[in-house]
């Protein structure tokens, strides 16, 4: 120990001293600089640096596809040096409209389905900037918003875009930091331009007259909202939980009763989805289906179930909603 302190760049501090304080710069660094979306654009650093990367790059939607291998490569060579697969992972899903409402990238190639299916790798994929995103990079140049050096001083990086777009509002994000998490759902834009015209005209507006022009969230995939209190408590406190049942129609087929789902529920998987429908009628958990298929294409999701002659169709969705990911 003698020795120890004897070294002048050695400095002796109880180890829960400096847990506290390491773990604090740690936890501060997540939270501002990694995993919570700013409130004024509604994108996270990652995110915020792909867009601005692609908008110096003159990738607008009108201009020609470039590689995403290329992108991901000036991404992290002027702004996020961090892992080349996180990067890709962030861009690939805003490209996915089937994760994001309004798509803020322009892909060409597979950037994965909503099946699970991974995207291709970033030598193959294409991409460019969507209109809704260059209407957040809009009027940039102007010094409408602050700038600051980026990892190793050599270039400037926004703090925040510009976004006429209330990007939180109609896109939402999810992200767990240290301490603290956030999964605010997508809305309609319509609602929420609505909403935003009067909260102008009138700034003491209540939440409960807002809820009058965003009737609740708006999510890709589509599904149905089950009950308005958990809603009216997620807008009035922060907090709140939001049911979201698949969207199901009966068809009638001679003698039989077609199930018929037309839209999931956001982030659910619509290969497992189909796979544990069938485990569950393998296990006799669910009764009166004698088949599935995926009958899904380009205009959309449409899953087949074929119920049994003796069944009541009515019973097998409440079947399917109680013990399945449909709700």
């Amino acid at each position: 120990m003698s020795e120890i302190q004897k070294q002048d760049n050695i400095k002796l501090k109880p180890i829960e001293e400096e847990l506290k304080e390491s773990y604090l710069d740690y936890a501060m660094s997540v939270i501002i600089s990694r995993a919570l979306p700013d409130v004024r654009d509604g994108l996270k650093p990652v995110h915020r640096r792909i867009l601005f990367a692609m908008y110096d790059m003159g990738m607008f939607h009108d201009k020609p596809y470039k590689k995403c291998a290329r992108i991901v490569g000036e991404v992290l060579g002027k702004y996020h040096p961090h892992g080349d697969q996180a990067v890709y992972e962030s861009l690939v899903r805003m490209v996915q409209n089937f994760s994001l409402r309004y798509p803020l990238i322009d892909g060409q190639g597979n950037f994965g389905s909503i099946d699970g299916d991974p995207a291709a790798a970033m030598r193959y994929t294409e991409a460019r900037l969507a209109k809704t995103a260059e209407e957040m990079l809009e009027d940039i140049e102007k010094d409408t918003i602050d700038f600051r050096p980026n990892f190793d001083n050599t270039l400037k990086e926004p703090v925040v875009l510009p976004s006429k777009l209330p990007n939180l509002l109609i896109n939402g994000s999810s992200g767990i930091a240290v301490g603290m998490a956030t999964n605010m759902p997508p809305h309609n834009i319509s609602e929420v331009v609505d909403a935003i015209v009067k909260i102008i005209e009138n700034p003491d507006v209540s939440v409960k007259e807002l809820m009058q022009y965003i009737k609740g969230p708006d999510f890709p995939t589509g599904g149905v909202v089950s009950g308005y209190s958990g809603l009216i408590e997620a807008y009035t406190t922060g907090k709140g939980k939001i049911i979201v049942r698949g969207k199901i129609e009966i068809e009638d087929h001679k003698d039989r009763k077609k199930i018929i789902i037309k839209e999931l529920p956001y982030q659910v998987n619509k290969a497992m989805l189909i796979e544990n429908i069938a485990n569950l009628v393998r296990d006799k958990v669910i009764t009166g289906i004698s088949n599935i298929r995926d009958e899904s294409d380009k205009e959309g999701i449409r899953i087949v179930i074929d119920v049994k002659k003796d069944f009541h169709p009515d019973l097998v969705s409440n079947q399917l909603y109680k013990h399945n990911q449909l709700q």
